[in-house]
C-alpha cells in the first residue's frame, strides 16, 4: 500500500450529454439523453439535468422518456467523443507515464512517476500541492476542450481515488489524506465499492449487511461462503480499504476494441446484447475510417468477482461489416454465464489488414432486415441513411451547418447552430432532400443515401 497520495482518478462529468451540448448551444441546461433513440433503445448518457428527473445511465430509452419527456433525446456521435478523449488523455499523458485509461472518459495518473519538470509536485507534498495540482489540470482541460468539465480524485489507491471523484462530482476535487480511507469508507452504503451491484447487494442485506462498517464486521471466511471465494476475498480487502492494484499505461495493440466499465452490475441479458451490438458498430465505424479490416472478433467480459473471460472466433478471411461483427460477439456472449453481473464488456477485432474486401460473412440481403437494431443507431454503412437519427451532423447547400433536431414521416427538421454560431434558425425539409447532407466531423460530405 503507498504512504502517499499519488494515485489521481479523473472523470469527464456526463460526458457524451456535455460533448452534445458544448456543441449544440441551445441545449445547454437543458435535459440531455445520449443513446438508442428508438423503442428498443438504451440510454449511454444523461446530462446532469436529466438526471435530476431519475435518468441514468443503462437505462431503457422509454423509461427514459416517461421520466423526463422534455429531454433532448440524441443518438450517439463517437467520432465527436473521441476527438474530445483524445485531447484530455494527451494532456494527462505529458503529466505522467503511467496513464491507464478505464473508457474515453476516466483515466487514472500515477503521480509517484510524474514529471518534476512538468510543475508536478512530488510524491507525499502537502494537500494544498496536489489541490493547486488538480486545479490547474482542471483548467486546461476546460480550456482545450471548449469547455468540458472533470472531476478529480487523489487518493493511495485506485479504489479510493476513483471513489472519491465520484464525491466530487460534477466539476470538483476530493483528495483523501493517507490514513483517512476507512473513516471515508465506512458510512457509505456497500454498493460503493466496485463489483457490489443489485445481486450482490441483495446477498448482503440477507446476512445484514448494508454499510461498508457493516461489511467489515463480517470474516472474510463468511463473505466467501456468501460470495464464493475470489469475490468474498477481494470485497474483504477493498472494505477494509487495501488496494495495491498499480497504475498500468495504455499498450500499444494490433487490434481495434472497444470497452466501457459500468457504475453498477448490469444483469439483464437484453442490455448486454444490446450493448455488445453497439460496440461492434463503434468498432466497424474505426476499421472502416483506418481502412482496416479483422479475421479475430473477440468478446471480453469482467464478471462482478472481477474474474475476466475473454472468447474469440476466427473468420476464413477478414470483415470490417458491423452485422457480422455484431453477430459473432452477441454469440460468443451467448456462451457465457451473466447471471451474477457484468461490470465491463468489451469488443475487438484484431489479426488486421489494412485493406476491406466485400464481405463474405455479411448477412445476405434482406437476412437480417426484419430484425430491429437494440440500440437504433447508425453507423456510416448502415441501409437507411434517411432516417436522419437525432443530434446527427448536418449541412445545407443552402443554410450550411446545423444539426437534426428530429425527423419522420418524411420529414426532418435542422436547427442550424453550431458551437461559434448559436440561436440559428430551425427549418424543416423533406427527408430525400438532395442539398442536405450527413457530415463527418473533419467537413467531408458523407452522401445520405
Amino acid at each position: 500500500m503507498r504512504g502517499d497520495a499519488t494515485v489521481l482518478h479523473l472523470d469527464l462529468d456526463a460526458f457524451f450529454a456535455a460533448v452534445e451540448q458544448r456543441d449544440k448551444p441551445s441545449l445547454r441546461g437543458r435535459p440531455v439523453v445520449v443513446g438508442g433513440v428508438g423503442r428498443r433503445g438504451v440510454v449511454a448518457t444523461a446530462s446532469y439535468e436529466a438526471r435530476r428527473f431519475g435518468v441514468r445511465s443503462a437505462m431503457s430509452t422509454s423509461e427514459a422518456r416517461s421520466r423526463c419527456p422534455h429531454a433532448a433525446f440524441l443518438a450517439p456521435w463517437f467520432d465527436a467523443y473521441r476527438r474530445s478523449s483524445d485531447i484530455v488523455m494527451a494532456r494527462l499523458r505529458e503529466l505522467s507515464p503511467l496513464v491507464e485509461p478505464l473508457s474515453v472518459d476516466e483515466a487514472f495518473v500515477d503521480l509517484a512517476a510524474a514529471d518534476l519538470a512538468a510543475a508536478v509536485p512530488p510524491a507525499g507534498t502537502d494537500p494544498e500541492a496536489l489541490a493547486a495540482l488538480a486545479a490547474r489540470l482542471r483548467a486546461e482541460i476546460a480550456d482545450l476542450t471548449g469547455g468540458l468539465t472533470a472531476s478529480i480524485g487523489i487518493a493511495t489507491s485506485k479504489l479510493v481515488a476513483k471513489i472519491a471523484s465520484e464525491l466530487a462530482k460534477p466539476d470538483g476535487l476530493l483528495i483523501v489524506a493517507p490514513g483517512t480511507e476507512q473513516e471515508l469508507l465506512r458510512p457509505m452504503q456497500v454498493t460503493v465499492i466496485p463489483g457490489v451491484g443489485p445481486a450482490t447487494a441483495e446477498r448482503l442485506r440477507r446476512i445484514g449487511v448494508h454499510t461498508v462498517a457493516e461489511l467489515e464486521t463480517i470474516s472474510q471466511e463468511e463473505l466467501a461462503r456468501v460470495l464464493g471465494t475470489a469475490h468474498g476475498h477481494a470485497l474483504y480487502r477493498l472494505a477494509r480499504a487495501e488496494d495495491e492494484r498499480p497504475v498500468v499505461a495504455e499498450r500499444e495493440t494490433k487490434s481495434i476494441s472497444i470497452e466501457d466499465t459500468f457504475d453498477t452490475d448490469l444483469v439483464d441479458r437484453t442490455v448486454l446484447t444490446a450493448i455488445v451490438t453497439r460496440m461492434s458498430g463503434r468498432v466497424a465505424e474505426r476499421l472502416e475510417k483506418h481502412g482496416l479490416s479483422g479475421r479475430t472478433i473477440t468478446l471480453k467480459v469482467r464478471h462482478h468477482d472481477f474474474s475476466t473471460n475473454t472468447r474469440s472466433t476466427t473468420l476464413a478471411g477478414p470483415t470490417a461489416n458491423a452485422r457480422t461483427i455484431s453477430r459473432l460477439a452477441t454469440g460468443l456472449l451467448a456462451e457465457l454465464d451473466t447471471t451474477a453481473g457484468v461490470r465491463l464488456l468489451g469488443v475487438g477485432v484484431s489479426g488486421l489488414a489494412d485493406w476491406i474486401q466485400d464481405d463474405l460473412f455479411a448477412d445476405e440481403p434482406g437476412e437480417a432486415d426484419d430484425v430491429p437494431d437494440p440500440l437504433d443507431e447508425l453507423s456510416p454503412q448502415a441501409p437507411s441513411e434517411r432516417t436522419w437519427p437525432p443530434g446527427s451532423d448536418v449541412r445545407h447547400d443552402q443554410w450550411g451547418a446545423g444539426w437534426v433536431w428530429g425527423s419522420g414521416r418524411g420529414r426532418v427538421t435542422v436547427r442550424f447552430e453550431t458551437q461559434e454560431h448559436p440561436d440559428g434558425p430551425v427549418r424543416t425539409f423533406g427527408s430525400d432532400d438532395p442539398m442536405l447532407h450527413r457530415v463527418d466531423l473533419d467537413g467531408r460530405i458523407r452522401s445520405s443515401t
